[in-house]
């Protein structure tokens, strides 16, 4: 299952944002440390493709893949050390799959900020600069053992080689996602926290969100392709519309699509994912799988007998069912094809497996 950790300074807008998201009504408090646990939200990706397969195989049920967002609490400078709530919700990240980190780039006199002035970039590089200092004292926990087993097992070596070069990354303050020349496999058991993907999410104003210009200059402060802009305030208010209003409304400030939206698909894109669909009368549904994934390892994620005993996999382009109005009809045109054990999934498949277990 898909989770994105949110992070972020106390009051930037995480747990408005995560209210939003969610659709729940957790604390949100203009205070520091509202949220004193984690919250998790198990939120539905939105997929047009699903009630129109509903309609056609008359199923039961609909089952959209979902994303975990899970709510961090607000962390502040020396949170690795135990500062504040401490590094104990840092802990919580280490399942993610990707890091979103909340920025603060809105003004309000109504909010405090954790040290009364807003600044981005400082917001910024105090996570990331907490981040590091965790992953480097569960490096610095493991290195000694590990070179320890190397002198005794050779084949350890290199493992123990890509431990040292991620320690002296981190000595020098530089977190693991901007370094492409180690081998992050060897410290996976690690589950290290700068190594994860991360997308900062800007939390702006109705002004800002409306204006390129404002949003390309924070853009700069980060790689331009991990920033995405989200107005909480906005999102908010989209939650309790009908989607006709949610539409009017998102085009007034210029957007095509709700944060979470945004979200999702950046989630999606930073970790290589895709969906593909399964139809019939009991249900539709959409399943996540990695770019590149075989029918073998597509199978896999419904139940693991899929995968170890698959025959074959039915597929029918999803625009080729709909055009053709039923899979009978599909079928007739030439559309439907069998495929074996290395054809790689493709984003639009309506799969049906054959296996034998």
């Amino acid at each position: 299952m898909l989770s994105i950790g949110i992070v972020g300074l106390p009051n930037v807008g995480k747990s408005t944002l995560f209210n939003a998201l969610t659709e729940n009504n957790i604390l949100a408090a203009n205070y520091p440390f509202a949220t004193i646990e984690p919250n998790t939200g198990i939120v539905p990706i939105p997929d047009s493709r699903l009630d129109k397969l509903a309609e056609i195989y008359n199923s039961k049920k609909v089952i959209p893949a979902t994303v975990t967002f899970v709510d961090i609490a607000g962390l502040v400078s020396g949170a690795s050390k135990g500062e504040g709530l401490g590094n104990q919700f840092l802990a919580h990240i280490r399942s993610c799959n990707a890091i979103v980190q909340v920025v603060r780039a809105f003004e309000d006199g109504n909010v405090q900020h954790v040290d009364e002035v807003h600044n981005p970039k400082k917001d910024i590089d105090v996570i990331n600069t907490e981040l590091v200092l965790a992953d480097l004292q569960t490096v610095e926990n493991r290195l000694p053992r590990i070179e320890k087993e190397a002198r005794a097992n050779p084949k350890l070596k290199p493992v123990a080689d890509t431990l040292k070069k991620v320690k002296e990354y981190l000595d020098n303050g530089t977190p693991l996602f901007s370094v492409n020349d180690i081998d992050k496999d060897h410290a996976k058991d690690l589950q290290l926290l700068t190594s994860k993907p991360i997308i900062y999410l800007f939390n702006v104003d109705e002004e800002t969100l409306a204006s390129e210009s404002k949003k390309q200059k924070l853009a700069k402060l980060v790689e331009p392709n991990k920033a995405l802009f989200v107005c909480a305030k906005l999102e908010s208010e989209l939650k309790d519309l009908d989607e006709a209003d949610r539409q009017e409304l998102l085009a007034s400030y210029g957007a095509e699509e709700s944060g979470l939206i945004k979200l999702i698909h950046a989630a999606y894109d930073t970790l290589g994912l895709q969906s593909y669909l399964t139809a019939g009368e009991k249900e539709v549904r959409a399943w996540t799988i990695p770019n590149g994934a075989t029918a073998p390892q597509a199978a896999g994620v419904i139940h693991g007998d899929f995968e170890r005993g698959f025959i074959a996999a039915q597929i029918v382009d999803y625009e080729d069912l709909i055009n053709a109005g039923s899979m009978n009809d599909a079928k007739s045109a030439g559309k439907v094809r069998t495929e074996g054990k290395d054809y790689k999934m493709g984003p639009n498949d309506i799969v049906d497996f054959r296996f034998n277990v």
